[in-house]
């Protein structure tokens, strides 16, 4: 991905998956919103139950709740995004209902766990619209990859030279860890496949 220019792709590492073996490969559809401890708890519920309906099947929802106190994601929340076909869900912020959440298969990453829910004090704003998590810029449409070692966004526009780069490098590295389990040496490998 370097090489095609792009520097900020991948999320803060504090971001994980609630269970190592999770993994999640889709679209992204973003979601960002606001704190106000005034909210009405009904108009909460109302705007979050509204977005769980809104999101697109076979999509990754990515929140951005700008903040860093409440659990934006719980079980039953996870199950209606499993029902509804979503691939996964990723936010820069808490999640609650860990230990149920992790009995489903449906994959979630969060930065914390917390018990403390969103009603009456947080509401989504902004659906589809572009975010920043970390020092990535994400839009609706990038492609996310999210595995134990971390996430990737890929842009969308940057979407088919990767994944085209990607098997390319795969290859060789299959080649290259067959001649290294055959006896040859690291370094040889290296400058023969030019990759390690």
């Amino acid at each position: 991905m370097v090489a095609e220019g792009l520097t900020n792709f991948v999320l803060p590492r504090t971001i994980q998956p609630l269970q190592a073996s999770q993994r999640i490969a889709g679209p992204i559809y973003t979601v960002s919103g606001k704190r106000d401890n005034r909210m009405d708890p009904h108009e909460t519920l109302l705007a979050w139950t509204k977005l769980l309906g809104d999101v697109p099947p076979g999509h990754v929802l990515v929140c951005q709740p700008n903040d860093d106190d409440l659990a934006f994601m719980g079980e039953l929340s996870a199950e209606v995004l499993q029902q509804r076909g979503l691939i996964g869900y990723v936010t820069d912020g808490g999640c609650r209902d860990v230990e149920m959440i992790k009995k489903s298969s449906f994959p979630v990453y969060c930065r914390y766990h917390t018990p403390t829910d969103i009603v009456g004090k947080w509401i989504p704003q902004e659906l589809g619209e572009p975010i920043r998590i970390g020092h990535v810029d994400i839009t609706t449409g990038d492609f996310l990859l999210a595995d134990a070692d971390g996430i990737v966004v890929l842009p969308a526009q940057h979407l088919t030279t990767v994944l085209e780069k990607t098997e390319v490098i795969i290859n060789t590295e299959n080649q290259m860890r067959k001649a290294i389990r055959g006896g040859m040496k690291p370094q040889a490998a290296y400058l023969k496949y030019k990759k390690f």
